[in-house]
């Protein structure tokens, strides 16, 4: 697939004068956009316009995932006249921006993963809002904040902006409180090499140079202190991985995208009501007009044949696995009188001395449930109880935990089969392509079920993508109010486990009628990538939170705590060194199969939410390419830096 982007307009701009402004009088050149003409965004792969647009034939797609890759690729297909039939594993829709009812202070309220903003360079993703007509379902936040706690650093603001680099750069830099201690002395080697870096970006030469070292090492000698501390950890964080185990290649993207390559400023919009309501179920309903949708299943068997995928079998309501299939020992959990097994939401445990292993994924909506001091199974996300030996005591979950007959036991490895409750035939998926847009952990087990001969280097691709840090969030109901000087989203940096607040009854309708009646408040604290060893159990997250939110809100010591309602889930990609080369592409050696998803290497800068999207435009793309149909217009920021050198 050919790739060719359409470049805004740049004059040149001397670089002493962008060096002097940075405190710095040695001239190394620069190029920049003019000051009062707002950089348009650039355009990836424009198709002829005499294309046609729909499909006059019958052709079939075979979407699995129903997550924001998942949904904007369905969507784009339906728009196109193909017939798409979309799989859900969990009974809701949105992957990690999935909604789902919970009870909350005596009340009914819609529960999410985390407050989610949604940037104006997320171009892709706002430009599927708009054909929607959903625009009003999302309000501006206006501003942002990040407060750093027990530091020499007063709080940063990010706000709205037209200019490209380096003006965004030099106006940050003016209303920067702290500018004066960046730390950046382009005098020395290693500072001069952070900035080339930062303001320099081109994909491909970037990966080579930095995919091969993490975050943390990269920061560890001579690197600016306080570029660091106010700007690299608290966004590095933000992308959901961890400096010590995230690539500095990625991080120079994430930044390109959000900072050097975006003339669109840093504040963002927020949804009115939870994600579900607001953007997950317009889409959902959009493709329903045209395609079908199937939540609650279990894909048991991809059939190959030829180099291609000839059909898929499934279960709805049940976990079948009529064959048997290999977890290794997880190194991470433990416990005197269980084994554990798998990772991410795929772990069973193991009795001492049984033959019999039961799945840890809860059945409500795919999270991974914990043995408790009770003995008894919770899940941490939305609260079902399950007993020692899986049966379900409290919902939401409707199914006991599924169980597993271990047909053989090696070392540090298991085959196991499932022990089927209910015999019946599965259902089969016979399409003319196939997407798979579930997240890694999903796509590694899609990968497991998968018969014939099948490239070994796909299979190598997906069997090492890698799976972030898990991250956490907690909601908390009070039935005080309080004073708060910052954003109503606020990023927060020099905690041990919070590094985001979220003051939902200021944001978001449902809390907002509520704190109205009631005078009350809701707060979420978000932890963006935490350490499983440092905060092994649900009791360890709780007791942090709780802590570190009366640092951040000592007002709220004096309140009545009503509720909280913790989310934890271990599913984001990670972008770990030395990934990039072989992250798997948007197509496959397999011939009618095509990925989705924010783990798929992306051709241009994009992130978070907007990687998901585009990847599932990009996927569905590729099969209007296919039948000779006009591809959709795919945008992005500038995706080269400016001082390249």
């Amino acid at each position: 697939m050919s790739q060719l982007f359409r470049l805004p307009e740049s004059s040149t701009i001397s670089r002493r004068t962008l060096l002097k402004l940075f405190g710095v009088s040695t001239i190394v050149g620069a190029t920049g956009y003019s000051r009062f003409s707002k950089p348009k965004p650039s355009v990836f792969q424009q198709d002829n316009l005499d294309l046609p647009k729909i499909l006059n034939t019958n052709k079939t797609v075979a979407v699995i995932g129903g997550g924001l890759a998942g949904l904007a690729c369905a969507y784009q297909l339906v728009q196109r006249g193909f017939t798409v039939k979309l799989l859900e594993k969990s009974p809701q829709l949105g992957g990690k921006i999935a909604s789902w009812p919970i009870e909350a202070a005596g009340e009914d309220f819609m529960m999410e993963h985390g407050f989610h903003g949604f940037f104006p360079q997320y171009y892709n993703l706002n430009s599927v809002v708009s054909e929607l007509g959903i625009k009003d379902h999302f309000q501006s936040l206006n501003y942002y904040s990040v407060v750093y706690h027990n530091s020499q650093y007063q709080p940063e603001v990010f706000r709205p902006s037209s200019s490209a680099f380096p003006w965004n750069i030099i106006d940050l830099a003016i209303a920067s409180p702290n500018r004066l201690q960046w730390g950046i002395n382009l005098t020395k080697i290693k500072h001069l090499q952070v900035f080339q870096a930062i303001t320099g970006f081109q994909r491909e030469k970037n990966y080579r140079r930095f995919d091969n070292i993490s975050v943390a090492d990269w920061v560890a000698t001579e690197f600016p202190q306080g570029l660091y501390d106010l700007y690299f950890l608290p966004f590095a964080k933000s992308s959901l991985n961890a400096p010590d185990s995230m690539s500095v290649g990625e991080l120079m993207q994430f930044f390109h995208f959000y900072f050097f390559g975006n003339p669109e400023g840093l504040a963002f919009n927020g949804t009115k009501d939870d994600m579900g309501t607001s953007l997950v179920q317009p889409i959902a309903q959009e493709i329903q007009k045209k395609g079908e949708i199937i939540t609650d299943v279990n894909v048991s068997e991809i059939l190959t044949h030829e180099g291609k995928i000839s059909g898929i079998k499934y279960y709805v309501g049940n976990n079948n696995h009529p064959v048997p299939f290999g977890v290794k020992r997880n190194s991470v959990k433990n416990h005197e009188d269980i084994e554990y097994f798998g990772a991410a939401d795929e772990v069973y445990a193991v009795k001492n001395s049984s033959q019999e292993a039961i799945s840890l994924t809860c059945t409500h909506q795919g999270c991974t449930v914990q043995i408790a001091a009770d003995g008894k199974f919770h899940c941490p996300c939305h609260g079902a109880v399950f007993t020692s030996d899986g049966k379900v005591v409290k919902g939401p979950a409707q199914r006991d935990l599924s169980k597993f007959k271990v047909v053989e036991k090696q070392d540090d490895n298991l085959q196991l089969l499932a022990i089927n409750q209910e015999l019946s035939s599965p259902e089969i998926i016979a399409a003319d392509y196939y997407v798979l847009a579930t997240d890694v952990p999903g796509v590694q087990q899609l990968f497991k079920r998968m018969t014939g001969d099948v490239d070994k280097k796909v299979r190598s691709q997906i069997q090492n993508l890698s799976i972030a840090d898990p991250f956490a969030v907690c909601r908390f109901w009070f039935d005080q109010d309080f004073q708060w000087e910052h954003s109503n989203f606020t990023s927060l940096s020099g905690y041990k486990l919070t590094d985001s607040i979220t003051l939902y009854h200021r944001i978001q309708k449902q809390f907002i009628d509520w704190a109205q009646r009631t005078g009350g408040s809701v707060v979420e604290l978000h932890a963006y990538c935490y350490k499983e060893k440092e905060f092994p159990n649900q009791e360890a997250l709780l007791k942090t939170f709780e802590s570190e939110l009366y640092k951040i809100v000592p007002e709220l010591t004096q309140a009545k705590l009503l509720h909280r309602e913790l989310v934890n889930q271990h599913n984001f990609s990670g972008y770990p060194p030395n990934s990039y080369a072989e992250r798997p592409e948007t197509n496959t050696t397999l011939t009618n199969l095509f990925f989705a998803g924010d783990w798929v290497k992306m051709p241009f800068p994009c992130g978070l939410m907007e990687r998901a999207v585009s990847s599932g435009l990009l996927a569905a793309n590729e099969i209007l390419h296919r039948e000779g149909l006009q591809r959709r217009t795919l945008l992005t920021v500038n995706p080269e830096g400016l001082l390249q050198i």
